[in-house]
């Protein structure tokens, strides 16, 4: 009788494409493949109230913070270098200088630790983590992120793009206008226009509304939002002649970006002849989202998948988990090759670990 047992597989990944510097640690059953999440510590640089993150702000933070969350990934997964199949690291979409930050810390950690090297796509990680946890099968995805807007649906291994932003990011939109508004970046910009929503509802202002085809724009929605809250600032009033407020203007505008998702989502939905929806990125922590395409999916006889900020937001265990798939297939990214691009579309990637 065999008595031999395989041992479980375990990847450490490094996240730290945007403003959110992650590193988590995941092992993949030998016999089941299924995933166990063993640590995912985050640590997010935050900029004043009125401004946004620089690149070169960033990636200071990142190269400050990484051997901190680093030892803080291995303690909590309990998990020795040696342990390690592989070092995994966000090669794309992203800003360059975090990005590169983070590519030469998960070189480093590689040669010092004698492990092979995976480059992951941004959003791929984000695709498979969500289908990890919700258990979602086919769904289309809708990834909404701060640099990213796309409608996705796989197909003969590959995640296809139906429809995305024409400009600007819906994550991106929201956090400007946050700065427009001066309010917190702690904890998070978008986070914080939601909850300003939320007491907003009595009056619906009027923004543009750009759907063309299945992409979306939103930077004209944008620049109305924005005259409308210096109006607002000179006293101005809204269509009913009274005055308006800052929860009435996030109000407005979350219910017509995310309006604008739906719809294209739903298309999506009715072209790949799907019933799951499974939304991806940090804008899919909104709740607002959620309600209003778990509506439309329920008129269709579908449902809707999300998870919670510890997996939408950028985080460094969907780069191991996506990067151990890719690994388990035979896929390795040489020393030499080991680079990052802020332009690494979604259906680039070769998804071999699917049928």
């Amino acid at each position: 009788m065999d008595t031999t047992k395989k041992k479980r597989r375990i990847a450490l990944g490094c996240e730290g494409s945007a403003n959110k510097l992650g590193i988590g640690i995941i092992a993949h059953d030998p016999e089941t493949n299924e995933p166990t999440v063993l640590s995912n510590v985050r640590h997010t640089f935050v900029s004043p109230p009125g401004t946004g993150f620089l690149p070169k702000d960033t990636a200071q933070h990142h190269r400050a913070f990484f051997v901190r969350v680093a030892k803080q990934a291995l303690a909590n997964a309990g998990v020795r270098p040696s342990e390690l199949d592989c070092i995994c690291y966000t090669r794309g979409p992203g800003m360059g200088a975090p990005l590169t930050s983070v590519a030469v810390a998960a070189r480093t950690l590689a040669l010092l630790w004698d492990k092979e090297l995976v480059g992951v796509n941004h959003c791929v990680g984000h695709i498979e983590m969500g289908r990890a946890i919700t258990g979602a099968a086919n769904p289309v995805v809708l990834y909404v992120s701060g640099g990213n807007t796309q409608v996705i649906a796989y197909a003969e291994q590959r995640y296809r793009i139906f429809g995305e932003a024409l400009d600007i990011a819906v994550g991106n939109c929201l956090d400007r206008f946050a700065r427009t508004l001066e309010i917190s970046n702690d904890p998070a910009p978008g986070y914080n226009i939601e909850q300003l929503a939320k007491k907003g509802g009595r009056v619906l202002l009027d923004l543009p509304y750009a759907v063309k085809g299945m992409d979306c724009s939103f930077s004209g929605i944008l620049t109305r939002a924005d005259e409308l809250a210096a109006m607002m600032k000179a006293g101005g009033k809204g269509p009913d002649g009274e005055t308006f407020t800052q929860a009435d203007l996030c109000f407005s505008l979350q219910e017509t970006v995310f309006a604008m998702l739906v719809e294209i989502t739903e298309r999506a939905m009715a072209h790949v002849g799907s019933n799951q929806v499974l939304i991806v990125g940090g804008v899919g922590c909104n709740e607002r989202l959620q309600e209003m395409m778990g509506a439309m999916a329920a008129e269709r006889g579908g449902s809707v998948y999300a998870t919670d900020e510890r997996f939408c937001i950028d985080n460094g265990i969907m780069i191991a988990h996506a990067g151990l798939l890719a690994y388990e297939t035979g896929f390795k990214t040489p020393l030499e090759e080991s680079t990052c691009t802020q332009r690494f579309r979604t259906d680039e990637v070769f998804v071999k670990w699917r049928k």
